[in-house]
Parts: structure tokens; C-alpha cells; sequence
């Protein structure tokens, strides 16, 4: 299926991966709801409005069940129904595991993972009646290999792709496709913001020497929103950091 035309839904797309995918498929030709939990910036949303596509933004909260309902229904209402979700937005709270609360722990999976089924199950509804769809999961090569300091992350991005996995299965009868992607080391905010040693001793674990941009991922999601005979797939997009895993 083009993306041309099609509606695509991002959660947490006003930074960062999910930033760059929403301009990705502008660029494509499809309209593009922007989602953040606090406030959607204008300017963004008229850079993408002046690519010839239609953008609009819709806040809440992922982790909030009746909230993701919300706002699939308010997407629905004033872009149409959505073609592709694409579940992006996510957190990380690291600590050794014997330093980390339950809240700590509890509030990663709710946002990564929990998140991830409340807007699957809402946008899910009205896919399943038109029997066309793409899901694509934004999961991580840590849940494929683990990370020190971040078991709580760890399991939430493992758990996606197994969620990926189970609702492949699902849906698949009804020409709705549900696949993942695992980004490695992508430069974005959070990770500019690393010690100098740390970047250094991550480089000498991937084989192809160099960082990933959010692009990098994007191209991924097109071709994944695009993949009419693919499902149930995990893609490293890591510069192939998850072999030494």
C-alpha cells in the first residue's frame, strides 16, 4: 500500500524518531497526525502542512487507556480513519536493578509497553472493519539484548515485540499488518547528552563505526507501512550493534 494519501498517526512525534518520521511520510505524501502529551508546537505542524499534506495535532497521554481512546476517535473525526499507527512515544527511567523501585519499574512498562496496547486496541477497531492497516511498533535493540541499568526499559521493549508477534497473528486474516522496528544507537536529545567515554565504548560495539539519525528509522517505517506481504517482523536498525548482543 502507498502511504500517499493514507492518514498515519505517530505517538510522540514533536521530537527525536518520531519527529523524523512524521516529516518522512509527509515528504511521502500522507497526512500526519502529531502527538505528544504536552503541547504540539504550530510551527511544526504548518512545516509539515506545507509539504501538501494535511497535519493536524492531538495531545494526551498513551499510558491512559480512555485518553488513547480519545484520541483515535478525535483523529478519526477530523483526518478520517487511520491507515497506518505508528507507536513510537517512550520513556526510560535507568538504575541498577537493586536501586530501582516498583514505581520505577511499573512506570516504563505502563508507558512503553501498556501504551503501546491501549492505542493498537483503539485504532485496531476500526481496521479490523476495513480490513486494511498498518501497526508499526517502535521497540529497541536493548529488548533483544539486554543493557545494564535498564531492565525496566528492557522488558518494556522486549514485551512490544512480542505483542508485535501475538497481534500479527491476530489480524493478519484481515490484510492488517503489524511489524516492529529496533533502533540502536540513534543521535537524538537524550542520547547527546551521554559522557564522551560512554559514545566512544558504544562505537567500538558497532561493526559499521557510526551512530544512527532519526532518517534512518524513518526509511524503515515507510517501508514497513508500504510492505503489503510482511508481518510479524522485528528490524534492527542499529548498524548491526544487536550480532555482538
Amino acid at each position: 500500500m502507498s502511504v500517499q494519501g493514507k492518514n498515519i498517526f505517530i505517538t510522540g512525534s514533536t521530537r527525536g524518531i518520531g519527529k523524523a518520521i512524521a516529516e518522512s511520510f509527509a515528504k511521502n505524501g500522507a497526512n500526519v497526525v502529531v502527538n505528544a502529551r504536552k503541547e504540539i508546537p504550530a510551527k511544526f505542524l504548518a512545516e509539515l502542512t506545507q509539504m501538501g499534506v494535511k497535519a493536524i495535532g492531538v495531545g494526551g497521554d498513551i499510558a491512559d487507556f480512555a485518553q488513547a481512546e480519545a484520541m483515535i476517535f478525535e483523529a478519526n473525526e477530523k483526518l478520517g480513519p487511520i491507515d497506518v499507527l505508528i507507536n513510537n512515544a517512550g520513556i526510560t527511567n535507568d538504575k541498577l536493578l537493586l536501586r530501582m523501585s516498583e514505581e520505577d519499574f511499573e512506570k516504563v512498562l505502563k508507558v512503553n509497553l501498556t501504551g503501546t496496547f491501549n492505542m493498537t486496541q483503539a485504532v485496531l477497531k476500526k481496521m479490523l472493519k476495513r480490513k486494511i492497516g498498518s501497526i508499526i511498533n517502535i521497540s529497541s535493540v536493548v529488548g533483544l539484548m539486554g543493557n545494564v541499568g535498564q531492565a525496566n526499559y528492557a522488558a518494556s521493549k522486549a514485551g512490544v515485540i512480542g505483542f508485535t508477534k501475538a497481534v500479527a497473528h491476530e489480524v493478519g486474516s484481515r490484510k492488517i499488518t503489524v511489524n516492529a522496528i529496533a533502533p540502536g544507537f540513534i543521535q537524538t536529545e537524550m542520547t547527546d547528552n551521554l559522557p564522551d567515554k560512554t559514545k566512544v565504548a558504544i562505537l567500538q560495539q558497532i561493526p559499521l563505526k557510526k551512530f544512527g539519525v532519526p532518517s534512518d528509522v524513518a526509511k524503515v517505517a515507510i517501508f514497513l507501512a508500504e510492505a503489503d506481504y510482511l508481518t510479524g517482523q522485528v528490524i534492527s536498525v542499529d548498524g548491526g550493534l544487536v550480532m555482538n548482543g
